[in-house]
């Protein structure tokens, strides 16, 4: 799935309240405020703990090779009925500020009966990462298209064998049934004997993946923008493809509602020509911003598979570029390390490859994967160029080991987003047919939602009741241009 970027992490503090019985078995657990033990940590955040919790680096060995898993811990406030496990997806993604984003979202009513918990997956930020930068070698801007992006991939293929080769055996364990693993020793740890759970993108899938394996663990478990079942990064680069082509003319039908604000056109037909030929435009003749950063066919794709909630800016933003100016440009992320004194990048890349290439059958040769690109562009113009992660695989030496979910008897909450083109609706669906559970939908193209919009207390009632929904519930509306 698309990166994510880490959550922010906690700024109040507030008091702690005493251990129940029920966490005093976790006292073998370590915990110290994540502010004096884990780097870049905000120092005002008095509140969060952080805790390692061993594990074997690979399962079929447990008495072998272990490393740690980074936890986090906002207690609960009121009378304490279990425990809730977040991740918020990725791959790559770290979890540890999400006890923070839950407490201080629509959701947090769901600290007042359970502690929150968040941890970083093996192979991300804090816990056991393999810190392993790219290569950012370019290729010679006189390539044709095809020969530009087999540089990349084989340049990408060789950084990632050079990453391999430091750890082959970390690597070969970064797959989602061993995260998964590594989730029921934290349960074991905090001295649960069920708990619940809280996914979101991938993370669904890693919560599908720990109820097959450990359904008789699960308290409750929530699954927002849901992943399809079965992970095949070619069907999920069609998948999205199509939903993008989806969005981009309804975007341009919005614009062409503002014709007087944008002057793209009266039409979609007209706006959608008009992107299109800009994106065309800059690819051709690509122009360099006052900061030296590109503005290229890419910079009109990545606007408008942006979410409803900014079409008004990226509307702006579009005509300002048609109109030969300068839209803002994002700023770079950090680089990472290993434990406590990781400089936290909130995603890891590498990781987020390695997983998703130990566990995809998609092929491994770059002119099997060109040609898929060209099939999806003939197919959705607009939308099929995107192609974020069949080209991750090229040149991955592992062979494929796919997911095996099944369904389960513990309580299980599925949403899904109508208009969503990261993790299409169909994908709910499918899953829902795969594992069982209640769907219920949101009105929007949001991913992940759910904790933002006022019917999160939908997820409070879940985790406090059980009470599964099917209900539909409005997201953010779109906004009006500003004239």
């Amino acid at each position: 799935m698309p990166k994510f970027r880490c959550l922010a992490p906690f700024v109040a503090a507030a008091a702690m309240v005493p251990l129940v019985p029920a966490v005093a078995m976790a006292d073998g657990l370590d915990w110290k405020p994540c502010a004096s033990v884990a780097k870049d940590w905000d120092a005002a955040d008095q509140r969060t703990e952080c805790a390692m919790v061993p594990v074997p680096l690979d399962y079929a060995d447990p008495g072998g090779r272990t490393i740690d898993i980074a936890v986090s811990r906002i207690r609960a406030t009121g009378e304490r009925t279990g425990a809730i496990l977040f991740n918020p997806g990725g791959p790559g993604q770290s979890g540890m500020a999400m006890p923070h984003d839950i407490a201080a979202s629509k959701a947090a009513g769901l600290l007042v009966h359970h502690d929150l918990i968040g941890f970083d997956p093996r192979g991300v930020d804090y816990s056991a990462s393999l810190p392993c930068p790219g290569d950012e070698t370019q290729p010679d801007p006189s390539l044709s298209e095809k020969d530009h992006a087999r540089f990349i991939a084989e340049r990408d293929a060789k950084a990632n064998a050079r990453c391999i080769a430091r750890d082959p055996a970390l690597v070969h364990s970064f797959t989602t049934p061993d995260v998964a693993r590594d989730m029921d020793r934290i349960r074991e740890a905090l001295g649960e004997q069920k708990i619940g759970y809280y996914g979101i993108s991938w993370g669904t899938a890693l919560g599908a993946q720990y109820r097959t394996l450990f359904d008789g663990h699960v308290d409750k478990m929530l699954l927002d923008s849901v992943t399809p079942p079965d992970l095949n990064v070619t069907a999920m680069d069609d998948g999205q493809a199509t939903a993008g082509e989806n969005t981009f003319h309804e975007f341009s039908a919005w614009i062409a509602r503002y014709d007087a604000v944008y002057h793209f056109g009266p039409d979609e037909a007209t706006v959608a020509k008009a992107l299109l030929d800009l994106r065309a435009d800059l690819t051709a003749h690509p122009r360099t911003a006052a900061d030296g950063s590109p503005i290229n066919g890419d910079t009109v794709n990545a606007m408008y598979a942006d979410p409803r909630r900014q079409w008004a800016d990226l509307a702006a933003q579009l005509a300002t570029i048609r109109d030969g100016g300068t839209p803002a440009t994002p700023s770079a992320a950090k680089t990472g390390a290993l434990g406590w004194d990781t400089t936290p990048t909130g995603f890891d890349h590498f990781q987020q490859t390695a997983l998703l290439c130990n566990e995809s059958p998609s092929p491994r040769d770059f002119d099997t994967v060109w040609q898929h690109r060209l099939d999806r562009m003939r197919r959705d113009p607009g939308a099929g160029g995107f192609g974020l992660y069949e080209q991750l695989c090229v040149g991955w030496p592992e062979p494929a080991r796919p997911w095996q979910l099944g369904p389960g008897t513990s309580p299980l909450q599925l949403v899904g987003h109508t208009y969503e083109p990261v993790t299409p609706i169909g994908w709910a669906v499918a899953m829902q047919r795969r594992i069982g559970g209640s769907l219920m939908t949101v009105e929007d193209d949001a991913h992940g939602s759910l904790s933002s919009l006022p019917c999160a207390d939908a997820a409070v009632t879940f985790f406090d009741t059980g009470r599964t929904t099917t209900q539909s519930c409005l997201g953010a509306p779109i906004p009006v241009p500003r004239t």
